[in-house]
């Protein structure tokens, strides 16, 4: 069975990368991994682990994400800190997406916290 490569652009199988953290088998070592496994997420629809992994400080209720807006493609442009000894860090990146025939882009520079272990999106900087 042909294995089909992480949205994320690591290059790696979807099971062995961000699958992992979407089944929870494993938590993002790093703030740019749990933001790549948040952005794969984005891309195959997995609202709950978008919830999950969001900070109950500014976590919506719900999460409603648009079937026909297609993520293409994941960029990190910087990061800061959120590194294995790190409990704050901020990474920038640029995703393109297709919605409605139209191509765009989302860049946002995210800040990330540790909280007993494991990483959590809060909020754009």
């Amino acid at each position: 069975m042909a294995m089909t490569a992480c949205p994320c652009g690591l290059g790696e199988p979807y099971e062995e990368c961000c699958g992992a953290c979407h089944s929870g088998r494993r938590t993002a070592a790093t703030a740019e991994a749990l933001m790549r496994s948040r952005y794969s997420a984005f891309a195959l629809g997995e609202a709950d682990y978008l919830l999950a992994t969001w900070h109950p400080s500014t976590r919506p209720a719900t999460l409603d994400l648009d079937p026909d807006q297609r993520w293409l493609r994941l960029e990190v442009l910087d990061r800061t800190d959120g590194g294995l000894f790190h409990t704050t860090g901020t990474v920038e990146f640029r995703a393109i997406y297709r919605w409605r025939g139209r191509r765009d882009e989302l860049r946002e520079h995210s800040r990330f916290v540790r909280e007993n272990g494991r990483w959590l999106y809060v909020e754009p900087v």
